[in-house]
C-alpha cells in the first residue's frame, strides 16, 4: 500500500463518507418520488434509486476498506498490511453503469422493440467496458494499464456513438418541454463517463505514491456522484415534465411535492 499523508487520508475518508450519505439520500428521494410521476416513468425512477442504492452499499464497503488499510493515530498515518480493496468499485460499476443507460432509455418512452434493442446493446457494451478496464486498474505497470484501458475505450466509443447518433432522432420526438433536459441528461452522461478515463490515466502523469492513490479515489468519487445522483435528478425532472405533458392524454394527474 502507498503511504498517504494525514491530509490525503482525511480527504479520501471524508469523500467516501460524504458520497455514502449522498447516495443513500438520493435513493430515498428517487423511490419516495415515484408517486409524483405517471406510471410509465416509475420504473425509470425505481432504477435511478437502485443505482444509487447499490452505490451507497459499495461506498460503505469502500469506506470500511479504507479504514482497514490505514491507521491514523497521533497525526501519523500507517499502513496496516491489509490492502485497500478497489474491486468494490468495479463490482459497483458492473451493476450500475448498464442501469444508468437503462434509466435514460426508459424515461424516453420509446417503442417496446426499440427499448429492448437499445437496452441490450448499450447495457452489454457498458458491462464489457467495465470488465476490460479492471485488469488495467489493478496492473502494476503502465504498459498493461494502457493496453486494457485502450481495449475498454472501444465499447465506450460505441456507447458515445449510440448516445449522440442512435438517440438523437428519438430526442426530437420527445415533448418540447423535455427535449432540452433529455439533451442535458445525455451530455451529463457523456461528460461524467468521459471523466473516468482521465482519472484512470493519472499514473501516466508521473505522479507517485499517495498522490496517485488520493487523486484516483477522489476523481472516481466525484464522477460517481455526478453520473449517478446527478443523472437521477435529471431523470426525475424529465419524468415530472413528461407526466405533466401527457396528463391530458393518459388521464394521470401530477401531484405537487
Amino acid at each position: 500500500m502507498d503511504i498517504v499523508t494525514p491530509f490525503q487520508f482525511s480527504l479520501v475518508y471524508n469523500a467516501f463518507s460524504f458520497t455514502f450519505a449522498t447516495m443513500a439520500a438520493a435513493t430515498a428521494f428517487f423511490w419516495l418520488s415515484r408517486s409524483q410521476v405517471a406510471p410509465a416513468y416509475r420504473t425509470a425512477l425505481t432504477i435511478s434509486g437502485l443505482v444509487t442504492g447499490i452505490a451507497a452499499y459499495h461506498y460503505f464497503r469502500i469506506f470500511e476498506s479504507w479504514n482497514a488499510a490505514y491507521t491514523f493515530k497521533d497525526g501519523i498515518v500507517s499502513a496496516t498490511g491489509f490492502a485497500f480493496n478497489d474491486a468494490y468499485r468495479y463490482v459497483d460499476w458492473l451493476l450500475t453503469v448498464p442501469l444508468l443507460l437503462v434509466e435514460l432509455i426508459l424515461v424516453m418512452r420509446l417503442s417496446r422493440a426499440e427499448t429492448s434493442s437499445k437496452t441490450i446493446r448499450l447495457g452489454s457494451a457498458a458491462a464489457l467496458m467495465i470488465v476490460l478496464g479492471y485488469p488495467g486498474e489493478i496492473a502494476g505497470d503502465i504498459p498493461t494499464r494502457a493496453l486494457w484501458g485502450t481495449l475498454s475505450a472501444i465499447p465506450f466509443v460505441y456507447i458515445v456513438w449510440e448516445l449522440f447518433r442512435g438517440l438523437g432522432e428519438s430526442i426530437n420526438q420527445q415533448p418540447a418541454n423535455v427535449q432540452n433536459l433529455v439533451r442535458k441528461a445525455r451530455l451529463l452522461t457523456f461528460a461524467s463517463w468521459g471523466f473516468y478515463p482521465i482519472v484512470y490515466m493519472v499514473p501516466y502523469a508521473g505522479l507517485t505514491g499517495g498522490t496517485v492513490t488520493t487523486t484516483i479515489q477522489i476523481g472516481y468519487t466525484i464522477a460517481d456522484i455526478v453520473a449517478k445522483a446527478g443523472l437521477g435528478i435529471l431523470i426525475f425532472l424529465i419524468s415530472v415534465r413528461k407526466s405533466e405533458a401527457e396528463a391530458g392524454i393518459d388521464g394521470f394527474k401530477v401531484h405537487a411535492a
